[in-house]
């Protein structure tokens, strides 16, 4: 089961974000402050919440400037929406489903209304079973169990029962247990010979199992539905934990500063021992000198504690040093040793020359590393394994290098546990992440925050960080390869490294790790940036689409002077059949049509199959009209390769790529 979209209203300072949807792996949030960034997080909590967070409140979750409607009753707190979560169902959830409805495209739909209620239902159900579907058969049902009884028990019986009851009383719940209870009790009374009775008997219960069936399927897929876990940059790991004052607090619930005992309480989940078991372990007395048996007892209890305090210091040391990359002899963190001393449970860390200082002298960025590691790693573990995890602007504290390096990290965790996260850092996107990116904005009060899927907004500041992140990146990647291939757009860019990256992936030759791939907006730009590589002796060549605007960057004197014909590659070349105006999109033309058709919509097989040597993109945009985009196409094509291989294209387009890849590689030998 996995989150596919969602959208949450009526919370805060939001009123409707809209539909957006949300990748597999990693999903990224940015925008400025006060867009509403951290009440889509808390929103989305609220999907399948922690036992400890709190139920939603009216007075508190309710946009304040709408509050009067509930607070005069125009607005029932029970039928408003707060967030909705759409779940693609697998295999294995299907099967749950009753027969006829456990198709692939069946999703699962998670709502949390704002009195804290819960409802769920899936695309593809039954229909709601309602009284008046029922109330025909059920008089001939009842009338042919009484024939010839005067005194007519069964139709009494059911009198009795619908009492009460509209067309639109709904046949489930308890109804529907009556109704069943009335139909078997009375199987007796059924005609066997009577074949249309069997029948008509026989489909009244199956009308009405086959929806309860549908909702006992609903609970145990809700059951299924991962734990939403919120983290905060608040959580700390403090270096001097008093064991026996934290056992006490926890014991009776005297919590002073939840944040200070909850990061603490982490650390103690992760070593596998409460704070009283740990408390009570450094009160061990010593046993008389002739006990034996006491003696052993007390050094396997010591021997216990230490050695789990080892392999949790081992653990977090090896996490912290792939982000930290601790230089020798330069005073970085080395080694992160937890120590039992008695009541105190010390954090302290341990530099490359062997000197040991408490946490907390460390620097602020490394503490919430440190704390990061802590809290994940025991509340991704047990009941809260598989969970989703919600990351408030992580890393705050962390050098811009430190937060490149710990966004890989977040790559690398949310395999287990997919990761929604809020930045303001463009060092916690990636230059290939922009298709992960969701903008939050909220330019008008009255509208509140909205959650834009495409990479647009009418607020600057919400793009900052993107591009912010593409300068950086285009600014690391100019002069620090030796090799690059300059290309037209972003699109371009993003279809050449997937493709490549599927190659790899699958063992096949893909684009050369030496080789940088640069977007240059425009075909028209691609001559700027060759000439300031190229002046830079650095070995350049282009990708250019086969089109207009193409031909007139690819016919440019000084563009051939720079680079030589042979570094000037174009699409036209590598599609089978031939198109003579190929867009890159046209290397991939079997699988971009498909993609179109499921994800937006557009389905242009007729129309490519009548115009074959026609570019797919002007195919495309005459049917869709303003429907399409090709940046949503170049985004869908992201996200299939990440569940595809090389053997899902076509064997014109794995023969094409192919040619392309190594021709690449080839001219920037």
């Amino acid at each position: 089961m996995k989150l596919f979209k969602a959208q949450v209203q009526n919370y805060r300072s939001i009123r409707d974000t809209g539909e957006f949807e949300i990748e597999g792996i990693k999903t990224i949030l940015v925008g400025p402050n006060e867009a509403g960034k951290t009440a889509v997080l808390q929103a989305l909590q609220r999907l399948k919440p922690p036992a400890t967070v709190r139920p939603l409140n009216p007075l508190r979750d309710y946009p304040r400037a709408l509050y009067n409607d509930i607070a005069t009753g125009k607005v029932k707190p029970g039928s408003v929406k707060v967030v909705i979560g759409q779940f693609a169902l697998d295999s294995d959830d299907l099967a749950l489903l009753p027969d006829g409805f456990g198709s692939a495209g069946n999703v699962f739909v998670v709502t949390r209304y704002l009195d804290d209620a819960l409802r769920y239902h899936c695309t593809s159900a039954p229909a709601t079973p309602y009284y008046k579907d029922f109330k025909i058969d059920l008089a001939r049902m009842a009338a042919h169990m009484d024939r010839g009884d005067i005194a007519k028990p069964a139709t009494a019986a059911l009198t009795q029962l619908v009492s009460g009851w509209a067309d639109y009383t709904s046949v489930t719940g308890t109804p529907a247990t009556s109704l069943i209870s009335w139909l078997e009790n009375n199987i007796a009374l059924v005609d066997e010979d009577d074949a249309r009775e069997t029948k008509r008997h026989e489909d009244l219960i199956a009308k009405i199992e086959v929806y309860r069936a549908y909702q006992q399927a609903c609970a145990e897929l809700y059951k299924r539905v991962p734990k939403f876990i919120l983290f905060s940059n608040i959580f700390r790991v403090r270096p001097n934990i008093h064991l026996e004052h934290l056992a006490a607090r926890l014991e009776n619930n005297d919590l002073d500063d939840e944040q200070y005992d909850y990061g603490n309480s982490c650390l103690l989940k992760l070593l596998g021992f409460t704070a009283r078991q740990l408390s009570d372990l450094g009160k061990v007395s010593s046993p008389a000198s002739h006990d034996q048996a006491g003696l052993d007892r007390v050094r396997e209890q010591l021997d216990s504690r230490n050695y789990q305090l080892n392999a949790a210091s081992v653990r977090l040391s090896r996490e912290i040093k792939e982000i930290w990359n601790p230089d020798e002899g330069k005073g970085e963190a080395s080694k992160l040793r937890l120590i039992a001393d008695g009541q105190y449970l010390k954090v302290v860390v341990e530099d490359s020359v062997g000197v040991e200082v408490e946490l907390d002298q460390r620097s602020e960025g490394f503490q919430w590393l440190v704390s990061f590691f802590v809290v994940f790693f025991s509340e991704a573990e047990g009941e809260h394994a598989n969970s989703i995890l919600l990351l408030d602007e992580p890393g705050v504290s962390l050098h811009a290098i430190k937060q490149r390096d710990f966004r890989n990290t977040i790559s690398r965790l949310a395999t287990k546990n997919p990761t929604i996260y809020t930045t303001h850092s463009p060092f916690l996107v990636g230059p290939d992440e922009l298709d992960i990116v969701r903008v939050v904005e909220m330019t008008d009060r009255e509208v509140g925050t909205k959650v834009h899927t495409s990479v647009t907004s009418s607020d600057p500041a919400a793009l900052l960080p993107l591009q912010e992140a593409l300068g950086y990146d285009l600014a690391q990647s100019l002069f620090a390869s030796q090799r690059n291939l300059i290309c037209e757009g972003l699109t371009d860019y993003w279809y050449v490294e997937a493709t490549s990256q599927m190659f790899v992936a699958d063992g096949l030759t893909g684009l050369s790790e030496k080789i940088a791939i640069v977007p240059s907006n425009t075909a028209s730009k691609v001559v700027y940036f060759a000439t300031i590589l190229t002046a830079h002796n650095l070995k350049v060549a282009a990708l250019l689409d086969s089109d207009n605007a193409g031909d007139q960057a690819a016919s440019q004197e000084i563009l051939v002077h720079r680079l030589g014909a042979k570094r000037i590659l174009r699409t036209a070349d590598y599609t089978a059949p031939k198109i003579p105006k190929a867009e890159i999109e046209d290397l991939l033309r079997d699988t971009l049509i498909a993609i179109s058709a499921k994800e937006l919509g557009i389905d242009v097989t007729a129309e490519a199959a009548a115009s074959p040597t026609s570019p797919l993109v002007d195919i495309l945009a005459t049917k869709g009209g303003s429907a399409f985009s090709k940046y949503k196409l170049a985004k869908a094509y992201m996200r299939w390769t990440r569940e595809h291989g090389s053997a899902d294209l076509s064997e014109a387009e794995r023969s094409g790529w192919t040619k392309l890849l190594a021709a690449i590689n080839s001219s920037l030998k």
